[in-house]
């Protein structure tokens, strides 16, 4: 079921499905990120995916073209998730790659949250 979950977490971050994500995420879940240029720390969901995942890092003008692969896997008991999309901006076009370490409650939302992030790479 974690796998799956993990799938889920991608596949609504490319489709910006806001709703999807917060369902998929305790409402008080442990989260920390590392992008290029900052450390992002919060314990909401909503605040996770409206004002950081779909609020700054997939902004309204990106495009996520497709999601180029999808990972997942274990390190013992925590799962983990890697994936890349390419996206399209006003900017250009770029891969972006993820990895996410994650933690399921038993009631199969992720209640503990840490991911990783390239930075939007130029595509070539």
């Amino acid at each position: 079921m974690s796998a799956q979950i993990g799938e889920a977490f991608v596949k609504a971050i490319a489709s910006r499905d806001a709703a999807g994500l917060l369902a998929l995420l305790q409402p008080d879940v442990d989260f920390r990120a590392m992008t290029p240029s900052k450390f992002w720390e919060s314990s909401s969901a909503a605040e996770v995916v409206n004002d950081v995942i779909l609020g700054r890092w997939f902004e309204e003008t990106d495009h996520i073209d497709a999601v180029d692969s999808i990972e997942d896997g274990a390190v013992v008991d925590r799962n983990r998730v890697r994936y890349r999309f390419a996206i399209t901006s006003p900017g250009g076009s770029y891969l972006v790659e993820q990895q996410a370490y994650y933690d399921v409650a038993d009631d199969d939302r992720i209640s503990w949250l840490r991911i990783m992030c390239s930075g939007y790479m130029e595509a070539g």
